[in-house]
């Protein structure tokens, strides 16, 4: 992940454009590794910052820390945000806590109790927010890689194993990238999470219901989900209920939703985005794949619903529940992320 430039260069360029806020203060860094957001702080001016990382990698973010004579200003604490203790309360946390699909496996349960614990009234969280989008995707290559491989394999007809393949491909959500011509309609917002109030309990479950029309003919073989987070304070961020005051990427234009939101003024706020418009990161996009695609005409309706909840079996996972609708059938995904 710290070789992701677009993530790592971005938490850089807010870390410092937040200068003001951050030189003589107090940081907490929720989920260090290898402790690079910590001393983007300290190089910011920070008085003391505090990085806190449950796993092993906090030893040798300690060891990063002395390497760059920043022993003084940089305490790492090797442990979970519910145990270690800081004397201090603090003016600004810092965490890159996002997951695939912006909440699976994420930190931000880590983040939303830092807060509660010490962060100070006003206080800076960097992101400060995070927006969860889905939309309708085509991908014929992906689909004939995967499946219609097997209809002529060296000459031979295989197209019996094509069942398996399927499930094999396509049973559980695809890490991968997709561009832009992958998208057939304006994205929706799934969730919004605005990092100063979003409770624990507020992420257990996430559902939402879509209505898109797609812009051109051509076989739907599922939705894609992305995210984006915005670095800005609270004052930065207004809600609107015109569904043109959001955009996909970095395109400004129409999602049909009345979560949509309307960004800051780019000069006042940065935003790292996992759109399929633009640069690609190590999140990519999350993919969900129909067993046989639909195809649908252009302006055709679909419609349906998504819920987004914790696994039961094990809190890592997660279950995705999508119930969608076109052309007057019906069907049911369910899979898991593991």
């Amino acid at each position: 992940m710290i070789k992701d430039q677009v993530r790592t260069q971005t938490y850089r360029n807010a870390i410092f454009r937040n200068r003001d806020r951050i030189a003589g203060k107090v940081v907490v860094d929720v989920g260090c590794g290898t402790g690079i957001l910590s001393i983007f702080c300290a190089q910011a001016g920070a008085r003391r910052v505090y990085a806190v990382d449950a796993s092993d990698i906090a030893i040798q973010a300690n060891e990063v820390v002395k390497a760059n004579n920043l022993s003084d200003k940089i305490i790492v604490l090797h442990g979970r945000v519910e145990d270690v203790e800081i004397d201090d309360k603090v003016d600004v946390i810092v965490s890159e806590w996002m997951g695939y699909m912006l909440l699976y496996e994420s930190m931000l349960g880590s983040v939303i109790i830092a807060r509660d614990r010490w962060l100070k009234p006003g206080g800076l969280i960097l992101p400060s927010f995070a927006t969860l989008y889905m939309a309708p995707i085509s991908h014929p290559d992906r689909y004939k890689e995967s499946i219609d491989f097997w209809r002529n394999v060296y000459g031979i007809d295989m197209s019996a194993v094509m069942p398996l393949a399927k499930q094999c491909a396509f049973e559980e959500p695809s890490v991968e990238t997709i561009n832009g011509e992958n998208v057939l309609t304006w994205p929706h917002v799934v969730k919004h999470v605005d990092c100063f109030t979003v409770t624990i309990q507020e992420l257990e479950s996430v559902s939402t219901t879509f209505k898109f029309r797609s812009m051109m003919r051509a076989p739907f073989h599922g939705f894609a989900f992305w995210f984006d987070v915005q670095f800005s304070a609270p004052a930065l961020l207004s809600f609107s209920n015109n569904p043109q005051a959001s955009y996909f990427g970095t395109l400004e234009n129409v999602i049909d939703t009345s979560q949509s939101k309307k960004r800051a003024n780019p000069s006042e706020a940065l935003v790292l985005s996992t759109a399929p418009e633009d640069p690609p990161t190590h999140w990519q996009q999350t993919l969900i794949y129909f067993y046989d695609p639909i195809d649908v005409e252009q302006d055709q309706l679909i419609e349906g619903s998504v819920t987004l909840s914790q696994s039961k079996e094990n809190p890592r996972f997660m279950n995705i529940q999508l119930e969608y609708a076109s052309g007057g059938r019906s069907f049911v995904k369910q899979s898991v992320m593991r």
